[in-house]
């Protein structure tokens, strides 16, 4: 089979989406060499209804129905998950206490209907908890075969390396991964998101993972939740600078050179850069996805990204 180099993202998967929606989009993905289903344990605890555990369940079912879990590569997250009933927020997030993690497990692998995680996550920074033991939880969770990788969500350079550090002191699994919010557009330096819980890439991380091939960078939010092409979702206000006026130039241009969509030539950029990234991409539609399943026939050389480099 052929495997592409992007994640489906599954957040709207049980609420927006009901099973019929869910199934039609997970089998074109997987029909067109899609493997990776980026999902935590928490989507979409935000939505009035919803306790977190839709995503999750709706991704079991197709899973049990299709009966193919050893072509599908689970990527799931703990951690962030509300411990108060109805809680929107990130104030009473679960953390990454030992205890925790064992729980969190045990509950994602029984909605997934699985008995084993491809990568978990550490889907939020816990400074309460020592990293030994974060990491110690992990390494359980390896040696019992039901975590394959294991990653960090949400993280700042530092406190990786210094994980990975501690790992490699301890004899410890290490993080092979990090996920964060990354598109072609660069925010402003020092900005504050109003989704407080997201973070982003930053020079730093980017210097540290091509000094580290082992690692791979997993972005999210790569399309801005369709801001580059539609005109009811404006760019966010974090991103208001020259160099997203001359960015978004150069991409309608290359677009149009390339006989392709804007979205299709940010996945393009995302993809064939100098640090391995994987691509989340989120969709509610077929249409969607067979855009961004479109995004893998674009070959940028290396003219095109010196232009879109220049402009950012």
């Amino acid at each position: 089979m052929k495997y592409i180099p992007l994640a489906l993202g599954t957040i709207p998967f049980g609420t927006v989406l009901d099973d019929r929606d869910v199934f039609a989009i997970l089998d074109r993905f997987a029909e067109a060499g899609g493997t990776v289903l980026d999902t935590a344990n928490n989507y979409p605890f935000w939505t009035e209804g919803a306790t977190g555990d839709e995503s999750e369940l709706s991704i079991g079912r197709w899973l049990a129905v299709r009966g193919n879990r050893d072509q599908m590569v689970l990527s799931t997250k703990c951690g962030g998950r509300p411990t108060v009933p109805g809680d929107r927020t990130m104030n009473s997030a679960e953390g990454l206490s030992a205890a925790t993690i064992a729980a969190a497990a045990e509950g994602s692998l029984r909605r997934l209907g699985t008995d084993h995680i491809d990568v978990y996550w550490a889907h939020i920074e816990d400074r309460s908890v020592p990293l030994e033991e974060t990491l110690g939880a992990f390494a359980e969770l390896a040696e019992a075969g039901k975590v394959r990788e294991i990653g960090a969500s949400n993280v700042a350079a530092w406190r990786l390396e210094r994980a990975r550090a501690t790992s490699r002191a301890g004899g410890l699994p290490l993080y092979t991964n990090v996920q964060l919010r990354h598109t072609y557009l660069r925010p402003r330096p020092g900005v504050r998101l109003p989704e407080s819980g997201h973070v982003l890439v930053q020079d730093d991380m980017l210097d540290y993972l091509r000094s580290e091939p082992g690692l791979t960078l997993w972005a999210y939010n790569t399309l801005m939740a369709g801001a580059y092409t539609r005109e009811d979702r404006p760019i966010p206000e974090a991103y208001d600078h020259p160099g997203t006026v001359r960015g978004l130039a150069v991409l309608r241009e290359i677009a149009r050179e390339l006989d392709a969509t804007v979205n299709q030539v940010v996945l393009a950029w995302l993809i064939g850069g100098d640090v391995t990234t994987v691509p989340i991409v989120g969709v509610s539609s077929l249409s969607q996805l067979d855009e961004a399943l479109g995004a893998l026939d674009i070959k940028l050389d290396d003219e095109h990204r010196a232009r879109l480099d220049a402009a950012r």
